[in-house]
C-alpha cells in the first residue's frame, strides 16, 4: 500500500493505433496491444491475467474502459 510504484504513463498515438484487447475463445487467455488503424496490424503489450492486469494496462498507457474493444 504505501510502497506501490508510481506508474510511468507512456502515450500512444490515438489518431494510427486503437488499444484491443484480444481473447481466446477456447481458453480464456487475454492479450493487450494496440491495432494500427492503417495496416491492422496488431503489437502485443502485454498478458492480462486479471484485473490488476488490467487496470496497470490502463493507467500505463492512460486509457478509459469504454476506449477499448475486443476481439475473439
Amino acid at each position: 500500500m504505501f510502497f506501490d510504484k508510481k506508474i510511468k504513463v507512456e502515450p500512444y498515438n490515438k489518431e494510427k493505433q486503437k488499444p484491443i484487447i484480444r481473447a481466446s475463445i477456447c481458453n480464456g487467455e487475454q492479450v493487450a496491444g494496440f491495432r494500427d488503424k492503417a495496416t491492422g496490424i496488431f503489437t502485443e503489450v502485454m498478458l492480462i491475467k486479471n484485473d490488476k492486469d488490467m487496470n496497470y494496462f490502463l493507467k500505463k498507457y492512460n486509457i478509459e474502459l469504454s476506449e477499448i474493444s475486443k476481439e475473439y
